[in-house]
C-alpha cells in the first residue's frame, strides 16, 4: 500500500508528466505518435514517462497494429484528486496535432 502511494505521488512530481497528463485530460486518448508531435518531446523521453504514468496507474495503453493510445484511466480515488489538483494548475496545453497524417499514415 506505501509503495503504491510513493508511485502515485511521484508520477506526478515532474513536470514533463504533469503536462502529458494534461495534454490528455484536454484532448483524451492519444497514439504515441500524436503526444510527441503536440507535445515537442522525443519518443525515448516520452516513452519513458508515459510508462512511469502506467505503472503508477494513472494511464492506460491500448494497441492497435502498430500504434499504442494511451489514454487517462485513473485506479483510485488519489489518482482522480491528483488530476483534479492537475486540472486546476490550468497547465498550457498545445494543440493535438495529428502526426499519423503528417506521417502519412493515418
Amino acid at each position: 500500500m506505501m509503495e503504491g502511494f510513493i508511485d502515485t505521488t511521484a508520477a506526478v512530481s515532474n513536470e514533463t508528466r504533469i503536462h502529458i497528463l494534461a495534454f490528455l485530460q484536454k484532448h483524451g486518448r492519444s497514439c504515441v505518435c500524436e503526444l510527441e508531435h503536440s507535445l515537442v518531446m522525443g519518443q525515448a523521453r516520452l516513452s519513458t514517462n508515459l510508462a512511469i504514468l502506467k505503472k503508477a496507474g494513472f494511464v492506460s495503453v491500448e494497441r492497435e497494429g502498430k500504434w499504442a493510445y494511451y489514454a487517462l484511466a485513473p485506479k483510485t480515488p488519489l489518482h482522480t484528486q491528483l488530476l483534479e489538483a492537475i486540472s486546476a494548475l490550468h497547465v498550457k496545453v498545445p494543440c493535438k496535432v495529428d502526426a499519423c497524417v503528417i506521417k502519412g499514415e493515418g
